[in-house]
């Protein structure tokens, strides 16, 4: 493929939206190519976003026995795994761990519970008095991820102090009935709706890495453009034990990368974080993220996987010379 990859990311940051044709294209790269195609998403999220890098962490505060039959998820009821199983931690658990993200560094704090969808009355009137603690006591910004929601929770959040609501899309719509078939990916569209409908950001992205194949990831991500998301976390999956993909191959570093730059180039101004799976599938290369147009991270552990130390990625950003951004909303 013949690219003037400078020319590439200067019509982006002149305006310029890439179609899903020439996409695909950039998506044949290999070789020295991907190191230009890394440097032109790079210099596309600088113009962008500038330098600095937004870090994030989450609590698991309600685990397993979910009703729903996504494939790739520990914490499914149609799964046998290890996963620890309980119901909805404390207030004071959720605070607790909202100030030691906090003091990590974290400048967004993540609830996250299993579940096609909260309960109203009890667990969200928790959830909501635990928000409004962490937004009276902490610096760190409260977001949640608890499926499925309407309006009036998506307003509930809102008017607590959550200044994010994620949910993921997992892949694209085409892809989807391979991964879940208990709901329908409509419900978890119209879940993204409602929560911008409330003004809370969206944080709405996917696992790679599940079978789908290159033009799927595209078109997830020409989904996530349409419907004007403000983040876009990517996640690479770890197959757990027990799960239906137990078995699947690690993607390589470098398809890692690659799909990380399309993103960027195809999401040119949104937040776009590398989380889950980044260890077990990027290995050494988990540096790279940033080369190859990533905004942020999670750092910590992950829903039911461990993380790296906070520390080791505090290194890995110094030595990049990378600051990073405490206002993350």
């Amino acid at each position: 493929m013949n690219t003037n990859y400078h020319e590439l990311s200067s019509r982006i940051i002149s305006g310029h939206d890439i179609n899903e044709q020439e996409a695909a294209l950039l998506a044949t790269l290999s070789g020295v190519e991907l190191y230009e195609l890394f440097i032109a998403a790079s210099r596309v999220r600088d113009h962008f976003l500038g330098t600095k890098i937004h870090l994030c962490s989450i609590i698991n505060a309600k685990s397993g026995r979910c009703p729903e039959n996504c494939s790739f998820c520990a914490q499914s009821a149609h799964h046998k795994t290890d996963t620890p199983v309980f119901p909805l931690v404390d207030e004071e658990a959720i605070v607790t761990a909202a100030k030691c993200a906090a003091a990590e560094g974290s400048g967004c704090f993540g609830i996250v519970t299993s579940g096609t969808g909260i309960s109203k009355g009890k667990e969200l009137d928790q959830i909501i008095r635990a928000i409004k603690r962490i937004r009276s006591e902490t610096g760190i910004t409260p977001a949640c991820s608890l499926g499925i929601i309407d309006l009036e929770t998506a307003q509930a959040l809102k008017e607590a102090g959550a200044g994010t609501y994620h949910h993921n899309l997992e892949t694209a719509r085409s892809f989807f009935p391979q991964v879940c078939s208990t709901h329908q990916y409509d419900e978890d569209i119209a879940t993204v709706k409602v929560a911008k409908d409330a003004g809370l950001r969206v944080c709405c992205g996917g696992i790679l890495g599940l079978g789908e194949n290159v033009t799927q990831r595209i078109e997830m991500a020409f989904t996530l453009r349409e419907l004007k998301v403000d983040s876009v976390p990517l996640n690479f999956l770890n197959p757990i034990p027990g799960t239906k993909l137990e078995g699947t191959s690690h993607i390589t570093p470098m398809e890692c990368l690659q799909a990380i730059a399309l993103f960027r180039l195809i999401l040119p101004d949104r937040q776009i974080p590398v989380c889950g799976g980044r260890e077990h599938n990027l290995r050494d290369l988990q540096s790279w993220i940033f080369l190859a147009g990533a905004s942020g991270t999670m750092i910590g552990n992950y829903l039911t996987t461990a993380g790296r130390q906070p520390e080791q990625d505090w290194q890995m950003l110094k030595d990049l010379e990378l600051e990073v951004d405490s206002c993350n909303g």
